[in-house]
């Protein structure tokens, strides 16, 4: 079953390296589609800004819409969260919609992985200068990467507001 809505058809996502910044956004985008038709429940995004994700691209908010329902999860770490502000307007506008079921975390160290986490696929980036990393779905590599996200979030705090309270 796949996404009417997008351009991109839901497929097997990449099992094995990756690298440039074309095809490491091409398999964001494919992520988010393939999530939304296999209705994954959960998703944790960790990146120091998301500033090369293809957050904003109308294809991942598309996939983000069909994926949405009760149920679902969505987390993402990062060190800030301005560049997803002036980057990625139509996240920035799902987020809103959707923010009871995004929660958005802040963690200071400068070592966050650059991370696409699901129970059944993840992706992590290990060189950021070349957008080079490996992705799969088999289960000790995603147990590890989990565990690794987990320690962080819980030294983590929340940032990134869906909205802005102003006088």
């Amino acid at each position: 079953m796949g996404n009417k809505q997008s351009s991109i058809p839901s497929q097997a996502l990449l099992q094995g390296r990756f690298e440039g910044r074309s095809e490491f956004a091409e398999l964001v985008r494919q992520a988010f589609v393939t999530a939304a038709a296999q209705g994954w429940r959960e998703i944790i995004l960790c990146d120091a800004n998301f500033e090369d994700w293809p957050l904003g691209e109308r294809v991942v908010a598309q996939a983000l819409n069909g994926w949405a329902k009760t149920g679902r999860k969505l987390t993402m770490l990062a060190q800030r969260y301005d560049e997803v502000s002036s980057r990625h307007a139509r996240f920035v506008n799902w987020r809103r919609t959707w923010s009871h079921i995004v929660e958005c975390r802040g963690h200071a160290a400068a070592d966050l992985p650059s991370v696409f986490w699901s129970p059944a696929w993840a992706f992590e980036r290990l060189d950021l200068v070349h957008s080079a990393g490996v992705a799969g779905s088999e289960p000790a590599r995603r147990i590890a990467l989990k565990e690794r996200l987990a320690e962080k979030l819980l030294r983590s705090s929340p940032a990134f507001a869906a909205t802005t309270l102003g006088l």
